[in-house]
């Protein structure tokens, strides 16, 4: 009989085994990506469209066209797509990130043929009724004036400007002023036929043939992909360190770093793990100093964001004005005793394990395993691209994030804002 007041074994394994998808390649360019493996009679497409804000001639064009796709489209008004999709319980989702777009919908396996006119019609018909586009532009400006009163949202916005400056299509922003002459339904028309082509389709579910035939079917009748744009010029703002007065706040937002490692620079994965350690979970060191220790503030965080062309690294966090310079203090000094003092190794491991574990854990989704499997095919990464990562993650010691700190945590190197 099994004895409970005795704890089980600790066993610790790290392995990352991704499910090989299957890809069809069709005629007019369009891959499409089928992960297996739910057992739910239910599935999820995904629509990639090259069409983030890396590919908009001016800010919030992306946003908008995608964010409109379901206020109307060929025959459907704005309120029968959405009774269409509620009747037959599906879900969309409409998203515009820094370098691609994506339309995705949640569906029973057994409604698809429901589903599927609809969901292609917004891909393909969109008709950006003004209607419906006077009042998405009226609630943008009216949430766009909420979040311009507040210190961390503004922190956010000029960090970005300051790093890649501000005709940057990672640092520019939409403005109220320029709202009502950018966006216009013949703007988003033409950005819509541009660039609202999809590249690739991501199918999760376990499908029956006819379901999968009718899929491939729908996406072989769309226009053929359009040829990339030139990159931009990077150019980032000479000013390194910027401080904007809130009138009235007591309140200080902060953000400091600037731009980092990509994907495929080999220090990367290393840089993660240093990352975590610093402020990329509740036991970071930035916590611990900074909330527990000091009590300057109830969060503080460490983060990469690793967009196509380039990645972010940023601190951030929100203190009383009077703290704000012992905080920058503070997260400078933490930063040189990463890469002076002799980090011990059961640190490290704390940090390695949650990593890795969190990491692991993404396996037991299926909808988070195909994002693993988009991330390797949208950023032409290795098939085994993640167990390169715990390979590396295990791997790293004390004298080697020591190293990666000194190499990619200069202070000098960094931008600082603040707004308070």
């Amino acid at each position: 009989m099994l004895d409970r007041t005795v704890p089980p074994p600790f066993a610790k394994e790290f392995s990352f085994s991704l499910p090989t998808p299957e890809v069809f390649q069709l005629a007019n360019g369009c891959s499409i990506v089928w992960i297996k493996g739910l057992q739910q009679q239910v599935c999820k497409i995904e629509v990639i469209m090259k069409a983030g804000k890396w590919y908009e001639p001016t800010p919030g064009l992306a946003q908008f066209t995608i964010s409109m796709l379901e206020k109307g489209a060929a025959d459907f008004s704005a309120s029968q797509i959405a009774e269409t999709f509620d009747m037959y319980g599906a879900q969309l989702e409409l998203a515009a990130g820094p370098d691609f777009a994506s339309a995705s919908i949640y569906s029973l396996n057994n409604k698809l043929h429901h589903i599927l006119p609809v969901f292609s019609a917004l891909l393909q018909a969109p008709t950006f009724p003004q209607e419906e586009l006077d009042l998405a532009t009226d609630i943008f400006i009216e949430n766009l004036k909420v979040n311009n009163e507040k210190t961390s949202y503004l922190a956010s916005k000029y960090f970005k400007r300051n790093v890649f400056g501000n005709k940057h299509p990672y640092g520019s922003t939409l403005e109220i002023d320029d709202v009502q002459k950018v966006i216009t339904a013949t703007s988003l028309r033409q950005f819509f036929d541009h660039r609202c082509q999809p590249f690739e389709v991501y199918i999760t579910g376990s499908l029956s043939q006819s379901q999968l035939d009718l899929i491939v079917e729908v996406f072989s009748g769309f226009n053929a992909n359009k040829s990339d744009t030139s990159m931009p010029v990077i150019a980032s703002s000479d000013e390194r360190t910027r401080h904007v007065k809130k009138q009235g706040s007591v309140q200080a937002s902060l953000r400091i770093g600037g731009q980092t490692l990509t994907r495929n620079h080999p220090d990367y994965f290393q840089f993660l793990l240093l990352n975590h350690l610093l402020g990329g979970y509740f036991g970071s060191r930035l916590m611990k100093n900074i909330r527990e220790e000091k009590g300057l503030t109830y969060g503080i965080y460490s983060s990469i964001s690793a967009h196509h062309h380039h990645s972010l690294f940023t601190i951030g966090t929100d203190v009383n004005i009077e703290k704000a310079d012992l905080t920058t203090h503070e997260i400078r000094k933490e930063i040189e005793r990463l890469q002076q003092d002799y980090i011990p190794a059961q640190e490290i491991e704390v940090a390695r394990n949650h990593f890795l574990g969190a990491l692991q854990l993404e396996l037991s989704n299926p909808f988070a395993v195909t994002e693993k499997i988009k991330n390797i095919r949208l950023n032409q990464l290795p098939a085994n691209y993640y167990e390169q990562l715990m390979t590396a993650t295990i791997g790293t010691d004390g004298n080697g994030l020591n190293k990666i700190a000194q190499k990619h945590l200069a202070w000098e190197d960094f931008h600082q804002v603040s707004v308070g």
